[in-house]
């Protein structure tokens, strides 16, 4: 039983993204990272090397998503949001490198900023 709540909960899922607009798809996006952020951070203080290291991994997943979402015919705007995320990702390697607690917490800020001025164009 609890396996076919599962599978109706992920087909659920999946139709929420295939009918999801554009800005819907980002923001869920950025929940998505900030929640692994979240879970890296507990995991960190918990001392769960190996479960930081797998949140981390999934939050710089989509941090390269949203890399390659970016309109450059945007102009400079696209270019500064794309050196943004690079720097989010390379920060993100050097917090699982030295579990490094103050660089997981910046990028989740600078993630949560995000979503919110995103959350207003929207």
């Amino acid at each position: 039983m609890h396996s076919n709540r599962s599978i109706a909960y992920q087909t659920y899922q999946q139709n929420q993204i295939n009918t999801a607009s554009q800005g819907k798809l980002l923001l869920m996006l950025y929940d998505g990272a900030l929640k692994f952020l979240r879970l890296s951070m507990r995991s960190l203080e918990e001392k769960n090397f190996e479960k930081t290291n797998e949140y981390l991994k999934k939050t710089q997943d989509i941090i390269r998503e949203l890399m390659a979402t970016i309109d450059f015919e945007a102009g400079e705007i696209a270019q500064n949001l794309y050196s943004l995320y690079e720097f989010m990702d390379r920060e993100l390697v050097q917090a699982n490198i030295k579990k490094d607690m103050e660089r997981i917490k910046n990028i989740q800020q600078m993630m949560q900023d995000l979503r919110i001025t995103w959350a207003q164009v929207i």
